[in-house]
């Protein structure tokens, strides 16, 4: 097996901004977002996987590619997923994107040498025309709000996110856009208080179009705090930075209706499809999230889409020049129909021959 690795910048079509960024936890609003490439070539077949850290969870793309340096590829191998992941766990602890770009690309890799594509090897199916995803508006000014807002007409869910003083025009200049549209929030942690939470819930709630609302406190939030959140609170929770794996279930059953699995915090498909099935099996509500991705990791998602109530990866969507093609989204319903690749991730090179 032999493996490449390469990184490409991914130029945002707007400058993105969550309320991390805004509290000094993150380098604030972002033009351009890296991912990290890998490609796995053993047998005839090629694997293609990507890592999209976030230094929410102390990781870096620098990170990813020291942590992949280290990996033997002579320990890889598309016949045996499972092993090759117990070898990449022997390595390190954590590095969660990382083994997610690993993972990706042996599961695109068996699946191609199977003859199918990854949502049939994995027993899970796509069903076309069912799946469809919310289009995410970051942080920004009344104004640019109400713009994208408009620009994502076709799109039947948005999600804002909040998280600033400017919380409740932002709101506002949404409903100016797009009145009575299913909306979800996410907090992205920046809420301090449950009461303060609470406050903001409510006035949430009042739309009566908002479906649910995501990570409203720090994951970290003193204990009992998200508890007493969620028996109080008018609209369903979702926890996001709270639920990584399905090690997280015990407390986020405590805390939240619902969880957001990403495969960049899951490590890979292979994590993401047993932390799904985890939350399901618990009575959980579902959804399938992503980072700033290119197409490559948005497609590894969609392989999943029948495990999740939810969707929101629309990371691919959110950039003007994703070197890859795979799933594609009209008006939100995400669809491989018209994929050139029939196998594996159903992913090629944009322009790609």
């Amino acid at each position: 097996m032999d493996l490449r690795i390469w990184s490409i910048p991914l130029k945002l079509r707007d400058p993105w901004t969550i309320a991390t960024d805004l509290a000094g936890d993150g380098t604030g609003s972002a033009d351009v977002s890296e991912s990290v490439f890998v490609e796995l070539a053993g047998g005839g077949v090629i694997g293609l996987g990507e890592a999209a850290p976030s230094d929410r969870y102390d990781e870096s793309c620098a990170g990813v590619r020291e942590f992949l340096k280290r990996v033997d590829p002579g320990r890889l191998s598309f016949e045996d997923v499972g092993g090759s992941m117990a070898y990449l766990e022997s390595l390190s602890a954590g590095e969660a994107a990382a083994k997610a770009a690993v993972n990706i690309a042996l599961l695109d890799g068996a699946s191609r040498m199977a003859g199918d594509s990854l949502s049939r090897f994995l027993g899970l199916g796509f069903e076309e025309g069912r799946h469809v995803t919310s289009f995410s508006i970051g942080i920004d000014s009344p104004g640019n709000i109400e713009r994208k807002v408009r620009e994502a007409e076709t799109f039947p869910i948005l999600k804002l996110k909040l998280g600033s003083p400017s919380d409740r025009e932002n709101f506002q200049a949404l409903r100016n856009a797009a009145p009575g549209k299913p909306v979800r929030v996410d907090g992205n942690e920046a809420w301090e208080t449950k009461e303060k939470a609470l406050e903001n819930i409510e006035w949430l709630a009042e739309d009566g179009n908002v479906q649910f609302v995501e990570q409203p406190m720090h994951a970290d939030a003193p204990n009992g705090d998200l508890a007493w959140l969620k028996e109080r609170s008018p609209l369903p929770l979702m926890g996001d930075e709270s639920y990584h794996t399905r090690a997280d279930l015990a407390r986020c059953l405590e805390r939240y209706h619902a969880v957001n699995v990403k495969l960049v915090k899951a490590g890979g498909v292979t994590g993401a499809r047993q932390a799904l099935e985890a939350a399901r099996d618990a009575g959980l509500t579902t959804m399938i999230g992503c980072m700033i991705e290119s197409s490559v990791l948005i497609s590894a998602a969609a392989h999943l889409a029948e495990l999740a109530d939810h969707l929101d990866i629309d990371g691919n969507l959110l950039i003007s020049d994703d070197p890859y093609e795979g799933v594609v989204s009209e008006g939100g319903v995400l669809s491989f129909a018209a994929a050139r690749e029939r196998t594996g991730l159903q992913v090629r090179e944009r322009n790609g021959s």
